[in-house]
């Protein structure tokens, strides 16, 4: 028996930090949604006890340290499941991205494994679930456009975003979270108004969208990567209603409404960047079938 699953990323249309808290994690709001680029997650009952990754992605890992594995792990051991499961992860989401691919890959292997171990479980179990393995798995598992507390895990669906293009340009570089998270100092950092994008998603302002993107692990990352804040330029440049790096980086987004600037975009960061992708927000929240 075998499982297909879509695993799309998500991009931040604003991330605000607020304090560090007493457990190490910080508290954050952010506001994600996903977006038309994906792996396939495809999970194959085995009637072995083992969990077996596979990817022809070199940066993959193909043990414990995978989200995949990990969430696997989890439902087994947590349900005392006997069989086990291949899980192939076909990467075209950029590795260490800002992306959430790894968390992406975790939340359709939790939704994988509920059909193929028959589970039983609901989209809210499952997200629960998620956040034990990582901060953006809860709402990957959802899917859809969100507000995200907590440590990400407080989930607060929000309605789709206006319909636009989404271009993303990844440069050839990784960013450590860790390190950018140590470097913040949020008393002197610009924080992006969360309330406002949220009431613009709400009312499908996209003018106002564009007014209120905002990512206040931005700064650290910039002075760190210059790299990354010559693609943002380039994307201003090229015409983009508005620009910002997702997650902790190191892939920034810009967005349009027009064919044909996304295409000029496109085109003129190619010549820039090792990988440039031009796709549609998703806003749907996924099901389980």
């Amino acid at each position: 028996m075998k499982v297909l699953v879509k695993a799309p990323a998500k991009i931040n249309l604003s991330l605000d930090v607020l304090y560090k808290r007493p457990d190490g994690f910080h508290e954050v709001e952010m506001i994600m949604t996903t977006i038309d680029l994906a792996d396939r997650v495809e999970l194959t009952l085995l009637e072995e006890n083992k969990i077996h990754i596979l990817s022809h992605n070199r940066y993959v890992p193909d043990d414990q340290r995978n989200l995949a594995y990990q969430a696997a792990k989890l439902l087994k051991d947590r349900f005392n499941i006997e069989k086990g499961v291949e899980i192939i992860i076909e990467k075209t989401i950029p590795v260490a991205a800002g992306l959430a691919g790894g968390s992406s890959d975790a939340a359709a292997t939790l939704r994988g494994l509920n059909k193929l171990w028959d589970l039983g479980l609901t989209m809210d179990e499952l997200a629960e679930m998620g956040s034990e393995i990582g901060s953006d798995v809860s709402f990957c598992v959802y899917g859809g456009t969100a507000l995200a507390k907590g440590r990400g895990e407080i989930i607060t669906e929000l309605p789709a975003p206006p319909t636009c293009w989404v271009i993303l340009a990844k440069p050839f570089i990784g960013v450590s979270t860790a390190e950018v998270y140590r470097r913040l100092e949020l008393e002197k950092m610009d924080h992006p108004n969360i309330k406002e994008m949220a009431g613009a998603i709400k009312n499908n302002d996209y003018q106002s969208v564009c007014n209120n993107v905002g990512n206040v692990l931005e700064e650290v990352t910039l002075n760190l990567h210059p790299e990354v804040a010559q693609i943002k330029d380039q994307m201003k440049r090229f015409g983009a209603d508005a620009v910002l790096m997702s997650g902790s980086g190191p892939t920034v987004f810009g967005i349009v409404q027009h064919d044909s600037r996304m295409h000029r975009i496109y085109n003129g960061l190619r010549g820039f960047c090792d990988q440039v992708f031009a796709v549609r927000m998703l806003g749907e929240r996924h099901t389980l079938d």
